[in-house]
C-alpha cells in the first residue's frame, strides 16, 4: 500500500509565498522529520487562528501556529513496525507569518517553514515549555539540516 502524504491546504491568498516549495518542504518534512507519517495543514489567516487558539487553547489572541496532535499514535511505542499513523493538524497564520519575515528580514516562504516545522515537531510530542530544551535542541539542529533561519524558540529567548 503507497505511504499516505501529508495534505497543505491554503484558504487565503499568499503573495510574496512559493507554494510549490512550501509543498515540496512538506514532503521533505514528511520523510526527514516525521520519519514518514503524514500530517496536515491549514495556512489561513489571523481571525482563524485566534478563532482556534480561543476554541482549543481558551486564549483570545491570533497566533502564528497551533499543533493539533492526533494522541497516542504518534508515541513510538504505538506504532507498529513499517506503518506510519496520522501524526495530526497545524494550522498556520499567513499574516502573521508575514509580519514576522519582515521583521526577522527573511522570505514569507521561509517564515512558514519555520513554522511548519516547529508545529510537526510539537505532533511529534515536544513541549519547549516543559522540556528543558529538548525541543529547542532539536529543532536548531533540523533548521540547520534543513537550511532555514532561527527558530521561534530561539526568538523568544533573545
Amino acid at each position: 500500500m503507497p505511504a499516505q502524504q501529508s495534505t497543505l491546504l491554503f484558504d487565503v491568498a499568499t503573495p510574496g509565498v512559493s507554494r510549490r516549495d512550501v509543498h515540496a518542504f512538506v514532503k521533505r518534512l514528511q520523510r526527514d522529520v516525521a520519519g514518514g507519517s503524514p500530517f496536515g495543514c491549514l495556512i489561513s489567516g489571523d481571525t482563524e487562528l485566534r478563532r482556534l487558539n480561543r476554541e482549543f487553547r481558551k486564549q483570545d489572541h491570533a497566533t502564528d501556529v497551533l499543533s493539533f496532535p492526533v494522541g497516542p499514535a504518534l508515541q513510538p511505542a504505538n506504532r507498529t513496525e513499517g506503518r506510519q499513523h496520522f501524526l495530526g493538524e497545524i494550522a498556520i497564520s499567513y499574516e502573521t507569518a508575514r509580519q514576522q519575515a519582515s521583521d526577522y528580514g527573511h522570505s514569507v516562504t521561509q517564515e512558514i517553514e519555520i513554522l511548519l516545522l516547529h508545529g510537526v515537531l510539537h505532533l511529534l510530542g515536544m513541549d519547549h515549555e516543559s522540556d528543558h530544551g529538548r525541543m529547542s535542541r532539536i529543532e536548531r539542529q533540523w533548521r540547520a539540516t534543513l537550511g532555514l533561519p532561527p527558530s521561534l524558540i530561539e526568538r523568544v529567548r533573545a
